[in-house]
């Protein structure tokens, strides 16, 4: 967590925390992962009496990157009805704040600035609300530009976001370079063999991301788009058993990310 919280803040982060245990459980849909242990389904849907403010802020993450995937109420089937209709994309994933602010946090002005491409609809990124009040993101995600009124996104998992939003952000440009991640794979290779290879497997195709006729395996991810992958290794991935690496220095996460360019894309 970025030390240089405010102190209106750290209160705003507490009293959440102790609320967390009183949060409803996810109705994760367990779907293509359906070999959980009955203690990994727990991990899933429970939440710790107290959360500490990285597990408060990275399951802020994981709802930036699909937040119907972690709350599992709701699932839009239309296109937001903010979504630009130069965008092109459609459904669900218009829905989801990584689509218009990036996995890089920069919008327009990141790696989803190339106008005609895929993903481009022209908005600003979230980098401009690191440090401030969470409070103030809690009432845009209510606004009538991005409508995530409580029926959608609970109140527990607004702030949350905002929290994301406010103390989970970092500077992206600073690890990755084009489409290389400035790490140390010899630094990296031990992280990843002793913990990360547990679910990816040594060669990082133990998880088919894609489908049985195009997969696409962990290498091919960290190499064509290493922004989405520093995002889920250092909040987890929604719905999965991945755990979130928060705790570790960015530094040791640009490592492990810097091995995993080096693992098989096929």
């Amino acid at each position: 967590m970025d030390p240089s919280i405010k102190a209106g803040t750290v209160g705003f982060l507490l009293a959440i925390s102790v609320a967390a245990s009183a949060a409803r459980a996810a109705d994760v849909d367990l779907g293509r992962y359906s070999d959980f242990t009955p203690y990994q389904e727990r991990w899933l849907k429970e939440e710790p009496a107290q959360a500490s403010p990285d597990w408060l802020i990275s399951y802020g993450g994981r709802l930036y990157d699909k937040w119907f995937a972690l709350l599992g109420q709701w699932v839009p089937k239309s296109t937001h009805p903010s979504y630009p209709e130069t965008g092109k994309q459609k459904g669900p994933d218009t829905w989801r704040c990584k689509e218009c602010h990036g996995w890089d946090y920069l919008g327009k002005d990141g790696v989803y600035g190339k106008p005609g491409a895929s993903h481009f609809t022209g908005i600003k990124g979230i980098q401009g609300y690191r440090g401030k009040d969470p409070r103030a993101v809690v009432k845009i995600l209510r606004d009538a530009t991005h409508q995530y009124d409580q029926r959608i996104i609970p109140k527990f998992a607004a702030e949350r976001l905002a929290l994301f939003v406010t103390q989970g952000q970092f500077d992206v440009t600073r690890f990755i370079n084009g489409k290389k991640v400035k790490g140390d794979p010899a630094k990296g290779i031990n992280a990843f063999q002793n913990q990360c290879a547990v679910c990816h497997g040594y060669d990082g195709k133990s998880i088919n991301f894609g489908s049985p006729t195009k997969p696409q395996f962990l290498g091919a991810v960290a190499v064509n788009n290493p922004w989405e992958a520093f995002h889920k290794a250092r909040n987890g991935h929604p719905g999965a058993i991945m755990p979130s690496l928060r705790w570790a220095p960015l530094e040791s996460i640009a490592d492990i990310l810097s091995y995993a360019q080096t693992l098989p894309v096929e």
